[in-house]
């Protein structure tokens, strides 16, 4: 029976190389699929184009395939990734040259255009989509003078056309992270493009792959101990029969493959089981049967698809004015009476000043930055504080604005309560970034698929 095996490589842009390269050398795989990606991840790639029209990529891949693709070439591994980022042809114009520079073994580069839609925005708009913010309902006319980014999540077609083609590497910008393993599971089975409940299996690999050392151990928060050598963590892998699939990792590294692990990364920002939205499957996990195959074996039964939604997701990043954050510790004893004392000083001086601010946050690392009003707060509790750092974050519309607070924090050593300690240098004034989520009709999104030779 035929088995297609493939593995998790990356779980964020600037996720460690080293479970990756160690998946090359030990972990028989089939396809290594590596995700870079987040919502404002492109928002901060677009502002690195702009000021450096080469970059906009997620330059640690390139590294990672100086490292281990000729490996990977050797062993038939083909590798995908959304690391082109907002300037997909910019990463492969540098694979192409790390690949001639390294004398590596030559390779053909398939990559995906057609996810970035801030060219075709306003014409867009004329045709009549309002693109409505889908957390307020508001349009986005409202902010189209301040937009950074307008990128498309879109799935497996073009990977899959780029494999069809013959590429040993794709790069894609903003394909769905559970796209970058669905296509090579279809490519190799032939799924059709209707069958619903393998298309299911396939996404839900990605969905138990895509974080990398999160699905094999990585922020196991039901039994953390029991991971076994953390700091050399492998990562997961699936493999995958039309009968049968199974998470499991390579040999020889730490990690922890278990039903407890699978569970936590299965249901990891899903609202509704009976309903998980990609752009390439509706999935059905709310009768899935995760068991025990072994040890760091599990196998995934009971999943079932429904048709993909009409809609993709739309991330629209923009700019939302300024932002200053900054920090003050203070040590017992009353460490938050004093962080709580120079809070409320800090405050009445930015109202002298009249402060003009969108948001104003004070928090009490250490008591309840975190856990906020289920934090336990109790006056005992308090009393026995060993320390606190007060840590205070304003967003202005304007960047004057913005500066008035730092002048002011640094004097809080000598002219507030006593015990302040000054850390992490003089604040800055940084671009605050919005994220606008909204939907695009399927048939308003046009992509390409590409392959050169390198």
């Amino acid at each position: 029976m035929k088995t297609v095996t493939i593995g998790g490589g990356q779980g964020f842009w600037g996720d460690s190389p080293d479970a990756a390269l160690h998946m090359i050398r030990e972990g028989s795989v089939n396809y290594l699929a590596c995700d870079y990606l987040a919502e404002l991840t492109l928002s901060i790639m677009q502002r690195q184009k702009r000021k450096n029209p080469a970059a906009g990529f997620a330059r640690d891949f390139v590294e990672l395939y100086r490292m281990g693709g000729a490996e990977a070439l050797e062993k038939k591994i083909r590798i995908l990734s959304n690391a082109g980022g907002m300037n997909i042809t910019g990463c492969v114009e540098a694979l192409r040259e790390t690949v001639k520079k390294g004398g590596m073994p030559p390779c053909r580069i398939g990559y995906v255009l057609g996810d970035d839609l801030m060219d075709k925005l306003p014409e867009l708009m004329r045709q009549g989509i309002e693109f409505r913010n889908i957390d307020n309902g508001r349009k986005l006319e409202e902010i189209t003078d301040r937009i950074v980014n307008v990128n498309v999540y879109h799935g497996h077609e073009p990977i899959e056309q780029c494999l069809q083609e013959g590429a040993d590497v794709v790069v894609t910008g903003r394909a769905a992270d559970s796209a970058l393993f669905l296509a090579p599971l279809k490519y190799e089975f032939g799924w059709a493009a209707d069958d619903w409940n393998a298309l299911a299996r396939g996404i839900m690999t990605g969905r138990l792959l895509e974080c990398g050392g999160q699905g094999s151990g990585g922020n196991f928060d039901y039994d953390w101990r029991a991971v076994p050598d953390m700091d050399d963590l492998g990562f997961p892998l699936v493999e995958m029969t039309e009968s049968s699939m199974v998470v499991t990792k390579p040999p020889r590294c730490g990690g922890l493959i278990t039903t407890q692990v699978c569970k936590e990364q299965l249901l990891y920002e899903v609202h509704d089981p009976a309903n998980y939205i990609t752009p390439d499957v509706t999935v059905d996990i709310s009768r899935c049967t995760l068991e025990d195959a072994g040890p760091d074996r599990v196998a995934v039964s009971g999943l079932a698809g429904k048709p993909r939604p009409d809609q993709l997701k739309l991330c629209v990043g923009y700019h939302a004015g300024y932002k200053v954050v900054t920090y003050l510790s203070f040590a017992w004893p009353d460490a938050y009476e004093k962080a709580k004392a120079t809070g409320d000083i800090l405050m009445k001086k930015m109202a002298r000043k009249n402060l003009k601010a969108e948001e104003v946050r004070i928090d009490y690392l250490g008591l309840n930055a975190l856990h906020l009003d289920v934090a336990d707060t109790s006056p005992e509790h308090i009393a026995h504080l060993n320390e606190v750092v007060l840590r205070v974050a304003i967003r202005t519309l304007d960047k004057d604005e913005a500066a008035k607070i730092i002048p002011e924090v640094s004097p809080l050593q000598l002219n507030g309560p006593p015990g302040a300690s000054f850390f992490g240098g003089r604040a800055k004034v940084q671009e605050a970034i919005g994220l606008w989520p909204t939907f695009i009709p399927r048939d308003a999104v046009s992509l390409e698929a590409r392959v050169v030779e390198a």
